[in-house]
């Protein structure tokens, strides 16, 4: 038996979810490594290679133990007070334990007394042999599998075994020796299979080490996942460019192909010019969704009638599979002109009658209702941005209509991008068509924004009506579950009016949708206070992710802005008042006036000179109201970083007043002037952000 070498684990099943199948590998050789390290069995930290193809999982795992080290082990018995009695001598509690677990009465004169806690305990001492792999490999694939993230199993013939797929072989080498061990009701053994058609069929795997290669060179499998993604986009972008194109957005696809081959090949196959006549967008979702064909364009962008085919199979004359796939294609092209030119005979605005039978949630009305709610938002939004209010309340009549079209019920991917289509088919003008289209955006993180201000109003209103519907009914996201994108849809609203920027308040544009319901719809208690928590805490996620301070945005977002737009310039400025010599002493200073504020019963609104008695109150108060005109003015004109620069000013007066002035004195009206002054100077210098939160 070799004492250490490289251990194979193979798992050999019918063919893989292809969109789990990285995450599968990775998971499945990870806990096998792991399972291993943690009993001792490795040799060397080498790490492991993951393999996952249709139809295996597998890891290699080099410097592995056929018998792990013994090792020192300490366990806890039991509290002296319960192990011995009185005079030193093990109780019966204690010699029974001993003897479950085997150890000889007379081993307790060594036992280590030691404080556990509050109590003094016990503790045994031993050598543990290292277990085997022979022993323990089987547990631990299973482990593996087990740790798997499949959502459902499913069972195969008569046996009671449960995987994502049925599993034909299982593979376990030490070396070149098998590691007995059962696992999914099989025997472990040293056979496999490579390819379906190019394999010569079994393979033996002589060694462990021989797997890759084998695979490689007899089994015409190349089993790593990363390593046949990137031959596929290899032999991808050199046909691209073969041909004089380009591949456009493939990413996606180039993952869910590379877990469908086991053997790329590319091939070039083509279709009827004729067929570019219909929107690029259906021929290529049509290409890749349903074919997994990687459509190619011109310099331009523009769909070429060519693509590409990555096949399973690498052949001498490909003329059959070209031809197949080609043959494959025309009806599914087919059926995206038929769609399209059936769609074209009638308007958007001839289908909205159909959306009254469509439900949008059965607490919130059809999509009909929803349509007339953004048709009134968009518009008035729009008004508030001094856009085209008629444009943006048409575009928003017209959004919706398209998913009664028989393109979008084939594609929904398509929905909005067809409305364009459709709506410029109607002779709707350009600025309708196009935030028709864009009311959706963004519709993911990174996704680009809706561009003008009658396509922003328009998206604004499709996410804040769904934003405020679901939180008016009660639907708000849970940890994980969010069935209906409202995370999304707050995020789109957010970058909306930040990134473009719009200025908007978020309050008042809540107000607004909220208005727009039938009354006694919305009837979830404070769901508006609801919903702008909400809104707060997902700004406050997104500016972190952004890499801007912690304590400067909780700063900002503490006085709750509801405009926006403004937020980055007010973090701005907190970031160049930070690097002010005042900036620490006035945020400690501010920490301090908060506390004291935060303790009085009340506070009046206006310090009266005449009761000022110290010379470091009267020239606070002579400070703050120097400076107070400046320093509205500064923020009424949004230039928060030369607001707080004239902040930075009252460092030496608010110093003086802190170190001879005491605040809470028992005489009330001195103690009440004083509270007045101190009121006044927290909400002058939090204008722009609560500066107590810069405090450590």
């Amino acid at each position: 038996m070799m004492s250490v070498a490289s251990v194979l684990v193979e798992l050999l099943t019918e063919e893989l979810p292809p969109k789990a199948l990285p995450r599968l590998g990775e998971t499945f050789a990870a806990t096998i490594f792991e399972g291993l390290r943690a009993r001792g069995l490795l040799a060397e930290d080498k790490g492991f290679r993951c393999y996952a193809a249709p139809r295996r999982l597998a890891v290699t795992v080099a410097a592995v133990r056929a018998v792990a080290p013994a090792r020192e082990v300490t366990e806890k018995m039991m509290p002296v007070a319960v192990a011995l009695d009185a005079a030193g001598h093990p109780t019966r509690a204690l010699l029974k334990k001993l003897e479950a677990k085997g150890i000889p009465a007379e081993a307790v004169a060594g036992f280590e007394r030691r404080m556990d806690g509050k109590a003094e305990a016990l503790f045994y001492t031993h050598t543990q042999p290292g277990v085997t792999l022979d022993e323990v490999l089987a547990a631990v694939v299973q482990e593996a599998v087990k740790a798997l993230p499949v959502p459902k199993l499913m069972r195969w013939g008569a046996g009671e075994a449960q995987f994502v797929r049925p599993v034909h072989k299982l593979a376990m080498l030490h070396g070149d020796r098998v590691v007995p061990g059962r696992v999914l009701d099989l025997e472990a053994g040293r056979l496999t299979m490579g390819h379906r058609f190019m394999s010569r069929g079994e393979l033996e795997l002589a060694t462990a080490e021989a797997y890759e290669p084998t695979l490689l060179a007899e089994g015409k499998v190349v089993p790593h996942f990363a390593e046949r993604r990137a031959e596929i986009e290899r032999q991808l972008v050199g046909e691209a460019a073969r041909l004089g194109a380009s591949l456009g957005e493939y990413a996606d696809l180039l993952d869910e192909v590379a877990a469908l081959v086991e053997h790329p090949t590319v091939y070039v196959g083509e279709f009827e010019a004729e067929f570019l006549a219909v929107p690029q967008e259906c021929l290529i979702l049509t290409m890749r969704a349903n074919q997994k064909y990687f459509p190619l364009f011109d310099e331009a962008g523009k769909l070429l009638n060519r693509f590409l085919i990555v096949s399973n199979m690498r052949l001498a004359d490909p003329a059959n599979i070209v031809t197949g796939n080609q043959r494959v294609v025309r009806p599914r092209l087919s059926d995206a002109r038929f769609f399209f030119e059936q769609d074209r005979k009638h308007t958007l605005e001839s289908r909205l009658p159909r959306l009254a039978a469509v439900i949008y949630h059965n607490k919130l009305g059809s999509q009909l209702e929803r349509v007339e709610r953004l048709e009134r938002l968009g518009a008035y939004i729009a008004h508030r941005l001094h856009a085209d209010e008629a444009a943006a309340g048409r575009a928003a009549r017209l959004a919706k209509a398209d998913l009664v079209t028989d393109m979008v019920g084939e594609f929904p991917e398509l929905q909005g991008i067809m409305g364009r289509y459709y709506a410029l088919n109607d002779g709707e003008g350009e600025v309708v068509a196009d935030a028709v289209q864009a009311h959706y955006q963004p519709r993911f993180a990174g996704d680009k924004l809706p561009a003008g201000n009658v396509a922003c109003a328009v998206a604004l209103a499709d996410k804040l009506d769904a934003l405020v519907g679901f939180f008016g009914i009660g639907q708000v996201p849970t940890g994980d579950k969010d069935p209906f994108g409202l995370r999304r849809a707050a995020l789109g609203v957010l970058r909306i009016l930040m990134e473009v920027p719009l200025p908007l308040d978020m309050a008042e544009l809540v107000a607004d949708a909220a208005a727009g319901f039938a009354p006694g719809r919305l009837n979830a208690k404070d769901f508006q206070g609801q919903l702008l928590d909400f809104m707060f805490e997902r700004l406050r996620n997104v500016l972190r992710e952004a890499g801007h301070a912690v304590d400067a945005v909780d700063a900002v977002l503490a006085l709750r802005p509801t405009r926006i737009d403004l937020v980055p310039a007010k973090l701005d400025a907190v970031r160049v008042f930070r690097a002010l010599p005042e900036a620490e002493a006035l945020a400690a200073a501010n920490k301090r006036i908060v506390n004291i504020l935060r303790k009085a019963e009340a506070v009046p609104s206006e310090p009266d000179f005449a009761l000022l008695q110290e010379d470091a109150e009267k020239a606070l108060f002579r400070q703050v109201v120097d400076v107070a005109p400046r320093v509205r003015s500064h923020v009424a004109n949004e230039d928060y970083t030369e607001a707080l620069c004239v902040l930075a000013g009252l460092r030496s007066a608010v110093d003086a007043f802190f170190d001879g002035v005491m605040v809470m004195v028992d005489e009330p009206l001195t103690r009440q002037n004083r509270l007045a002054l101190l009121g006044q100077l927290a909400a002058l210098m939090n204008r722009v952000a609560d500066l107590s939160r810069l405090s450590a």
